[in-house]
């Protein structure tokens, strides 16, 4: 990807800095855009509680997600919404707003489709209003009982119409599983305050399936690397797996092209914007006319605690380009190449 190298004014310091990839499943390149992302976020938030609901799919259906991704990924998201919809309008006559984002994995590496959804307590009426939803005295936004079955209704209505369409044939598990028994939910105590919800989208929006702080090690056959058994009360734990198989299973989560893990829906929808911008003038806010799009540095500086224009090591000086690495010179500091390019400076 090339790259470019930069020099203290003051020290004399060297850094090599190596352009980002962009690719949304690389750990190293997410930081700026995850920041940038919970900066729009911000101009959309609601001074109310908000709840943070988790959709999981069953296992049996790991097959069809491997074939057909972008469907049942896709179908995921719809069932998720046709179901906070519902209840919003059957509960309390609201249309209410959600931010899901879709994560497909486990600690280990398994499949483990799931939808994590920010989601406020309240909606529009008919006339325009705002009302508030869930139980204020017991902390709960609806029943997760009764969300669990509907979003099994929902989703399994939906995939059956879309396999007897493409002459798909299910898991038997699709047909004659028990109807009385609900999908997997779960719904965590209401987030304290507005600070709390970009916090909570923050650690939830730009993950991938596992982060380089999670390696302990690679050689030329095994990866080892850190995992929470959260069937064994959390307990940190150690997994060492082939390096085929450790690669087998992170490609599991490489979602489709183009295919848009986080999705708005409701009144946090793009085409709801003047409608959200009218309930926050209602609650107290002064919300902006025009979003602000701030440029990488600036989110640096604000966000991540770091402006790259000032030396790391004087803490003084002004780091200034000196060189461009082409697009095809890439590797390593210790590279012999890259020595040569250093020496030449």
């Amino acid at each position: 990807m090339g790259g470019h190298i930069d020099k203290c004014n003051n020290c004399g310091h060297i850094r090599i800095s190596y352009n980002s990839c962009r690719n949304r499943h690389c750990p190293k390149c997410q930081n700026t855009q995850r920041e940038a992302w919970i900066e729009a976020r911000k101009e959309d938030l609601l001074p109310v509680a908000y709840f943070h609901v988790v959709f999981t799919m069953p296992d049996y259906l790991n097959s069809l997600c491997i074939q057909y991704p972008a469907m049942m990924y896709g179908l995921l998201f719809k069932a998720v919404w046709e179901t906070i919809s519902t209840f919003g309008i059957d509960k309390s006559g609201v249309e209410m707003g959600m931010v899901a984002i879709l994560h497909t994995w486990g600690q280990n590496l398994s499949l483990h489709p799931h939808l994590h959804c920010i989601i406020p307590a309240g909606g529009i009426t008919i006339k325009g209003d705002w009302k508030e939803t869930g139980n204020k005295k017991r902390n709960f936004l609806f029943s997760v009982k009764q969300l669990g079955l509907t979003f099994k209704e929902k989703y399994l209505y939906h995939l059956i119409n879309w396999a007897n369409e493409q002459h798909i044939e299910l898991p038997k598990k699709v047909k004659y599983k028990s109807k009385k028994k609900g999908w997997v939910v779960y719904a965590k105590t209401p987030l304290a305050s507005v600070n709390n919800v970009i916090e909570y989208l923050g650690r939830y929006t730009h993950k991938i399936a596992i982060s380089n702080h999670r390696l302990l090690n690679v050689d030329n056959e095994n990866v080892r690397f850190t995992w929470k058994d959260y069937r064994d009360n959390d307990r940190k734990k150690i997994m060492q797996l082939k390096g085929e198989e450790f690669l087998r299973r992170f490609c599991l989560h490489i979602l489709p092209k183009r295919f848009v893990r986080i999705r708005h829906f409701g009144l946090l929808s793009s085409t709801k914007r003047m409608e959200l911008r009218n309930i926050q003038r209602l609650l107290g806010l002064n919300p902006p006319e025009k979003r602000i799009k701030k440029e990488w540095k600036q989110i640096c500086k604000e966000h991540l605690n770091y402006n790259p224009d000032v030396c790391p090591c004087c803490g003084k000086g002004k780091m200034i380009t000196i060189k461009i690495i082409p697009p095809n010179f890439r590797g390593p500091p210790q590279t012999p190449v890259l020595k040569n390019v250093l020496q030449n400076i």
